[in-house]
C-alpha cells in the first residue's frame, strides 16, 4: 500500500501546485482572458483520468502477456480522447457565450504534463516489477 502512495504522489502533486496556482493567480489569468474556473475543472477531470488510466495500467503490467499491458495504453488512450472530447462539447453547447478556446488551449496543455508524469510513473513501475 506504501509503494502506491509513493507512486501516486506525483500525479497528486501536479494536481496541488497546478490547482494553487490556478486559485492564486485568478487576477493574473483574467488578464490573458483566460477562466481559471475551466482550468480548476480540467486540472480535476485530469487527476481523476490519470488516476483511472493508472490503475488500468498497473494491473497490466502484472500479466505475463506484453500484450496485455499495450492493450491497457491503447484503451487509455481512447478513454482520455473520449472523456477529452466530450468535456469540451459539453462546455462548448452548456456556455456558448463564455466558452474561451484560450482556456480549452491552456486546459490541453495540463493534459500534456499530466501524460508526462503519468508516463514517467509507468515507466518507473515497469522498471521496478522487471527486476
Amino acid at each position: 500500500m506504501n509503494t502506491n502512495k509513493k507512486l501516486l504522489l506525483p500525479l497528486i502533486l501536479v494536481f496541488v501546485i497546478l490547482n494553487a496556482f490556478f486559485i492564486s493567480g485568478k487576477h493574473l489569468l483574467s488578464k490573458w482572458n483566460i477562466d481559471n474556473n475551466v482550468l480548476i475543472v480540467a486540472n480535476c477531470l485530469f487527476l481523476l483520468i490519470a488516476l483511472v488510466t493508472f490503475s488500468l495500467q498497473k494491473k497490466a503490467l502484472q500479466n505475463k502477456n506484453p500484450n496485455v499491458f499495450i492493450r491497457s495504453i491503447m484503451g487509455s488512450v481512447m478513454i482520455k480522447m473520449f472523456v477529452v472530447l466530450v468535456a469540451i462539447g459539453i462546455y462548448r453547447f452548456a456556455f456558448p457565450a463564455q466558452f474561451s478556446k484560450i482556456s480549452v488551449f491552456v486546459a490541453m496543455f495540463i493534459y500534456l504534463i499530466y501524460l508526462a508524469v503519468e508516463v514517467k510513473v509507468i515507466l518507473k513501475l515497469n522498471k521496478s516489477s522487471n527486476v
